[in-house]
């Protein structure tokens, strides 16, 4: 798995984890967890991470909705 996004933003979150998964995309969202312990105020990024085999496709679905700044460079 490679992180592709890392953010605090919930609502990128779901947004991404649902455009990729509407295109076959397995995704994992890294650190849901911290949630508990945070009290869901986005204080600790999550880490949006696809298959190394699925990387130039979800950059490329990420780029054309607009979001390409938030893609993780290399």
């Amino acid at each position: 798995m490679v992180e592709i996004v890392r953010t605090s933003d919930l609502v990128l979150v779901g947004f991404l984890q649902s455009l990729l998964e509407n295109a076959n995309i397995p995704v994992f969202v890294a650190d849901m967890h911290m949630s508990a312990l945070e009290g869901m105020t986005g204080a600790f990024p999550r880490r949006i991470l696809v298959p190394e085999d699925h990387l130039a496709q979800a950059r490329r679905l990420v780029s054309e909705a607009g979001l390409a700044g938030e893609l993780r460079h290399g």
